[in-house]
């Protein structure tokens, strides 16, 4: 079993990680990077993260602008107990597939832009991007992981 945090991770529950977790999506800020930094290292163990990025501005998604990408890619590569692995984002909610390709397409420029400028390949290996909805045209403009719930476990059930 191979565990992948998707979701926001607040620094507070940081203290929780452990070294099972192959990866964590959703890195979105310096100071979250500083403290998972902190708390890996003094576990004895080095964490592989994506820089998870907000393309549009959303106020309701987590997430680096592009423009601030590069920054934080950077400062993660500076850390010693943290693994820059590439970047996740998730577009803006569409029923039409196609509406998230060019999304898609400017995740991946995003990546190739740092490879090209000198990144470490291995640092931008990975492109997070798909759901359920729109996951064939992620993997077509270069998904490395997909994030598959609806198609696997149904809609969610409203709470009462």
């Amino acid at each position: 079993v191979s565990w992948h945090l998707i979701g926001h991770l607040q620094r507070n529950k940081v203290r929780y990680l452990r070294p099972a977790l192959r990866l964590i999506h959703s890195l979105d800020s310096t100071r979250l990077a500083e403290e998972i930094n902190r708390r890996v290292g003094e576990a004895g163990f080095r964490q592989p993260v994506l820089i998870e990025v907000n393309l549009v501005g959303e106020e309701t998604k987590s997430g680096v602008s592009p423009a601030e990408v590069r920054s934080l890619a950077e400062h993660v590569l500076e850390l010693p107990h943290l693994e820059l692995q590439g970047l996740m984002a998730m577009p803006p909610y569409s029923e039409d597939p196609q509406a998230s390709r060019p999304h898609f397409r400017q995740l991946a420029g995003l990546a190739e832009e740092l490879r090209a400028s000198g990144f470490p390949a291995q640092s931008m290996q990975h492109l997070s991007m798909g759901m359920s909805g729109d996951f064939e045209v992620a993997v077509e403009e270069g998904a490395t992981f997909v994030r598959l719930g609806t198609v696997l476990f149904g809609p969610r059930v409203p709470r009462e």
